[in-house]
Parts: C-alpha cells; sequence; structure tokens
C-alpha cells in the first residue's frame, strides 16, 4: 500500500517554473512542504524563488545543503517545431542542466537525500505489440522508417539521463523520472488544449488512432514523487504514468464522453502535419505511439487514485470548468 506521509520535507524544484514544477509545487505546498523553486525569472506563488542560469554553479547550491529531495525539472519545451536551432537548445538545456545539478550536490556537506531528475517516456521506442516497462522495454532510436526528428528526441532523452547518471553521488539516491504526459486543468497546460480543441468539434481520432496515448492524473503524478522521495529502495529509472495507457482514438473518445461532446472529427496524418505546422509544435507528440507501464511503482506498492483514463477524464474535465469560472481546483 501507498505511504502515509507526515514528515514535513525540503523540496528544491530547479525548473520549477514550469506547467509540471507549477503543479508539483502548489501539491507539496499544500501539505505543508517548504519548496525552493530554482527559475531563470521570478515566479508568483508562495514557494521561494531563487534565480539561476541553468548551467552554471551560483549561490543558489546553498539551498541544496541539507534538502530532503532535488527535483530537477528544468529543460526547454518539446512544444515548439523541431528544427535544428530548438533540438539543440532542447539538448543543451536538459544535459548542461543534469549536470550543474549533480556538481551542486557533490559540493554539498550535507547533501540532499535523493535526486529526482526529469527524464521522459519519450525514451521508449514507437510500438503497438507490448508495453514498455523499465525491466523489459524497448528504449527507441532503432525503430525503422521512424522520421530523423523521432529519432533526434530519443537521442536527448538519452543524453539527458546519461548526464544525471555520469555525476550521481554516493550519498544521494538518484530516480530518473519517465514522465508521461502529466494532465491538469490548469489555462494553457496540454489538457486546457484538448478539451478547448474537443469543444470546437476537433477531438477525434488522429491518423489511425491506434498510436498509445500513456498519461497521468496530475494528482497521481505528484503522489509519485512524494512516494519516490519517501522510498529508499527505489533508484534509476522509473516510468510516471498510469497503468492503464489507451489508443488515441479511445482516449480522445473518454474525453469527449466527459465534456459532453457528441462528435470529434478525425484528422489524417497530412492534415495533423499541417496543423502542428500551423501551431509551431511537432506532430511526434500526438503521432508515436508510447505504451508505457508502471513497473516498478507498482512492484513497490504504490496504488493510483486515477488509474483508468476514464475517471480521470471526469474529474479533470471537472476541475477544468471550475478553473475557466476562477473557482478553486481541488
Amino acid at each position: 500500500m501507498c505511504h502515509n506521509f507526515q514528515k514535513v520535507v525540503k523540496v528544491v524544484l530547479p525548473g520549477g517554473s514550469g506547467s509540471v514544477g507549477t503543479v508539483l509545487s502548489r501539491w507539496l505546498l499544500a501539505r505543508g512542504h517548504e519548496v525552493v523553486v530554482l527559475s531563470r525569472r521570478p515566479v508568483r506563488g508562495d514557494a521561494s524563488c531563487i534565480l539561476w542560469d541553468g548551467e552554471t554553479l551560483g549561490d543558489w547550491r546553498a539551498t541544496f545543503e541539507d534538502a530532503d529531495a532535488v527535483i530537477n525539472l528544468a529543460g526547454r519545451t518539446v512544444n515548439c517545431r523541431y528544427n535544428a536551432a530548438n533540438l539543440k537548445q532542447m539538448m543543451d538545456s536538459r544535459v548542461r542542466s543534469a549536470a550543474v545539478v549533480g556538481e551542486a550536490i557533490a559540493t554539498c556537506a550535507h547533501p540532499p537525500k535523493v535526486w529526482l531528475q526529469a527524464s521522459t517516456a519519450t525514451i521508449y521506442a514507437h510500438r503497438f505489440d507490448a508495453a514498455n516497462d523499465e525491466a523489459t522495454g524497448m528504449l527507441g532510436g532503432e525503430e525503422p522508417d521512424s522520421p530523423p526528428t523521432w529519432r533526434a528526441s530519443i537521442e536527448i532523452a538519452k543524453a539527458w539521463e546519461a548526464a544525471a547518471l555520469a555525476l550521481q553521488t554516493d550519498g544521494t539516491r538518484l530516480v530518473l523520472l519517465r514522465s508521461a504526459l502529466t494532465l491538469s486543468p490548469d489555462k494553457g497546460s496540454v489538457f486546457d488544449v484538448l478539451c478547448s480543441l474537443a469543444c470546437r468539434g476537433l477531438g477525434g481520432r488522429l491518423g489511425t488512432g491506434r498510436q498509445y496515448v500513456s498519461w497521468v492524473h496530475e494528482d497521481d503524478f505528484c503522489r509519485a514523487v512524494e512516494f519516490l522521495i519517501h522510498e529508499p529502495t527505489l533508484a534509476g529509472p522509473v516510468n510516471i504514468c498510469s497503468p492503464n495507457p489507451l489508443p488515441q482514438a479511445e482516449f480522445a473518445r473518454h474525453l469527449r464522453k466527459a465534456l459532453g461532446v457528441p462528435i470529434g472529427l478525425p484528422a489524417a496524418e497530412w492534415m495533423v502535419e499541417i496543423g502542428t505546422w500551423l501551431k509551431r509544435t511537432e506532430s511526434e507528440l500526438v503521432l508515436k505511439s508510447r505504451r508505457v507501464v508502471p513497473g516498478r511503482l507498482l512492484a513497490h506498492g504504490f496504488e493510483f487514485d486515477f488509474p483508468d483514463w476514464d475517471r480521470a477524464a471526469a474529474d479533470l474535465v471537472r476541475r477544468w470548468r471550475l478553473a475557466r469560472l476562477g473557482l478553486s481546483l481541488a
């Protein structure tokens, strides 16, 4: 069963001003934990914020002393076109921030107990035949006929993890968070975009609709992170995702049902390519099959509050509508 955490912990969040960091910071603060965000720009909210550049050691490293956990979420958004310049920024921001976090931990007299380093479920192969867990899952990059941009994003994920592994220290447990699509109702979030499209009748099948969507409800993401902070036997890669990924066509159908939208127009692959080009984003984000399951979390007794998409979608839609009214997301 899941642990019942009572102890207040000190958590440092490099890159904590992004969408996932905002969700996690809000969760931790609501439970009375101490949160310090490292960001390139000042952030609003109740968490303490210290500026850093994400690549060089500075006075910010003092916040690592006696921390219970450092959770590094830094990295340029993947919601962009995968051109050479953006891919370089995605690579550099991830590798350099992971490296400097590792360097900072190495300088500590009293280092953090655990370093949770963001990674991505995108590291796994595009496949339909079986789910990818941490023990038997196939890493991507060798799939026949996969576009160069898909291979590039996988190489970035591998380099991201390698940078952390090269700098891990004996006194700090290192966990690689291979996270799936983390869904929250916040304005501008992925879920917000999906709901807005669906409400306009555009929430139908994308391409064949067979590609798997791996996802995790915001509450379960935060609960899994808290679980990992306190679970001393878990280190290395850990998949953070629902145990029930599903094909995109089914994912879209359940979301439409939760929204009360009867129709979702399908989009052929060429239409998806045009649409993502117009939105200055990348088709890989919706066409790649990410069939990932949380083998290690389940084996260690973690229980999901929202294991199935139909119930998760209903809850997130409820929160999304409250958020649009300016009411509490609870």
